[in-house]
């Protein structure tokens, strides 16, 4: 399937955000987003019972929709539920989120209008939005540059705030089941890029977000940070990586297993030296390592009760 002309109404966009046990004032988060698209469609990921409440709630929209699948199946799979629902609806565009993320009241319009003064829009097949980190200093906040651009072409986007042609991704293929979570969006985008389709981000930031739980440590008079992700997006972390430096590395030989045993020793120096629950975080980095390295995907559950 060839897209050669999408629209730029933000009617033809519809969202789709993925939920786990979210919380209280996810309503009004979402609420943001509903109002610049022309429906929206929830995927839970097996929340409780109260939350799953609060998110029918939302429905009372007719424009909004609830898909639950009753347990954690990942992020791949519920975006590529939403991604099902809204390919029914006959919208060419799907705006992904996360449930954390508070969008800009021009989010949606801003995304259409880069697309539209982007040359060759057809071989598009993402359009990220720049994000301003929730956990940023105020002095580290870079502002859009005067003149030049509004966008910039790039390797990968992350999922959030990204709006998702969906001509592309009848050619390109869903999201990977089996990568669970983290490092799904960024396979995705090599994957494009490798069809020959082009990623796209703009350059003003369009939304607040924050990966993980990030603190900020002296050490030797120089700051570092580290996001305090848990045990198991250690090993997802950890396996993903690996993966795609073996499907996509440029390098000869051997080189991309050196890379990811560089990267996941450096990923355990920072978990021993800031982080909290050391032990179980550097042994699920290992074990990610080891998946990855066998080619060993899916939910780590299933083989780490």
């Amino acid at each position: 399937m060839q897209v050669t002309d999408l629209s730029t109404n933000p009617r033809a966009v519809c969202a789709v955000v993925v939920t786990y046990h979210p919380d209280a004032e996810f309503g009004a988060r979402f609420r943001r987003v509903a109002s610049q698209v022309a429906a929206a469609v929830i995927v839970d990921n097996g929340s409780s019972a109260e939350a799953v409440t609060r998110l029918r709630a939302l429905t009372a929209d007719p424009g909004v929709s609830l898909v639950t699948h009753g347990e954690n199946l990942g992020i791949a799979r519920a975006l590529n539920t939403g991604i099902r629902h809204v390919q029914e609806r006959g919208c060419p565009w799907a705006l992904l989120l996360d449930q954390d993320t508070v969008v800009d009241d021009a989010l949606v319009d801003t995304l259409l209008a880069t697309y539209a003064c982007c040359p060759d829009p057809a071989r598009i097949a993402a359009i990220g939005a720049r994000f301003r980190d929730t956990h940023a200093r105020p002095d580290e906040a870079r502002p859009l540059q005067a003149g030049g651009e509004s966008w910039q072409e790039v390797e990968a986007v992350i999922t959030s705030g990204t709006l998702l042609a969906l001509g592309p991704f009848a050619v390109i293929g869903p999201f990977r089941d089996e990568f669970f979570i983290d490092y799904v969006d960024i396979e995705y985008c090599l994957r494009a890029r490798a069809r020959g389709y082009r990623i796209i981000e703009t350059r003003q930031p369009l939304m607040s977000h924050t990966v993980g739980a990030p603190t900020s440590h002296q050490i030797l008079g120089r700051e570092k940070w580290t996001t305090n992700h848990s045990a198991e997006r250690r090993y997802y972390i950890a396996r993903n990586n690996t993966v795609l430096l073996r499907e996509y590395g440029t390098g000869k030989g051997g080189s991309w297993r050196w890379k990811s045993v560089v990267r996941c020793f450096r990923l355990c120096k920072r978990i021993a030296l800031f982080e909290r629950d050391k032990l179980a975080k550097i042994s699920a980095v290992g074990r990610g390592w080891w998946d990855g390295m066998r080619g060993n995907l899916g939910k780590r559950a299933a083989r780490h009760p």
